[in-house]
């Protein structure tokens, strides 16, 4: 019997699997990763369709650089149940900010290159800052048609 096709990965579903690699703790691979989704969200995902998504690679090269980073600091069992849960709680955190940090630097770059791209094409600050356009949400009065014709007349 073959299996369906998984639903296409939303921003929910992205969202999850990134705070799935934020408490990461064990060693972390991709078949690792495919099936905590699959154990928390129901579905498998292959490596390339969450490798496809930025926020997903750049959250999984975030959290395996930290986790190389601290093998050798592992601390030892906790001694009561809550003390294990906030130090979860707070490895998770952790892993938490590490990867907004990678995020927040990524989309810096990204402004910086749309700023030299923008003055080498003399596009001025005021240009750039201009609202979008609104979106013309009229109802249209023929069914199956998209927009109403401008001038009678001529229709």
């Amino acid at each position: 019997m073959t299996r369906s096709r998984e639903k296409n990965l939303d921003d929910e579903v992205v969202a999850s699997i990134v705070r799935v690699l934020d408490g990461w703790s064990d060693k972390l691979s991709w078949d690792g990763l495919i099936d905590a989704v699959e154990k928390r969200e129901g579905l498998r995902y292959t490596r390339q369709a969450l490798h496809r998504h930025e926020r997903i690679r750049l959250a999984f090269a975030v959290r395996k650089q930290a986790l190389s980073g601290q093998r050798g600091e592992q601390p030892g069992d906790a001694a009561s149940p809550e003390l294990q849960a906030a130090l979860g709680r707070i490895a998770r955190l952790e892993g938490e900010n590490q990867r907004l940090e990678a995020e927040n630097n990524n989309l810096l770059e990204q402004f910086a290159r749309w700023a030299y791209n923008a003055q080498t094409r003399n596009l001025s600050k005021e240009f750039l800052n201009q609202p979008l356009p609104s979106v013309d949400r009229e109802q249209s009065d023929r069914p199956g048609s998209k927009k109403k014709p401008r001038d009678p007349q001529r229709s």
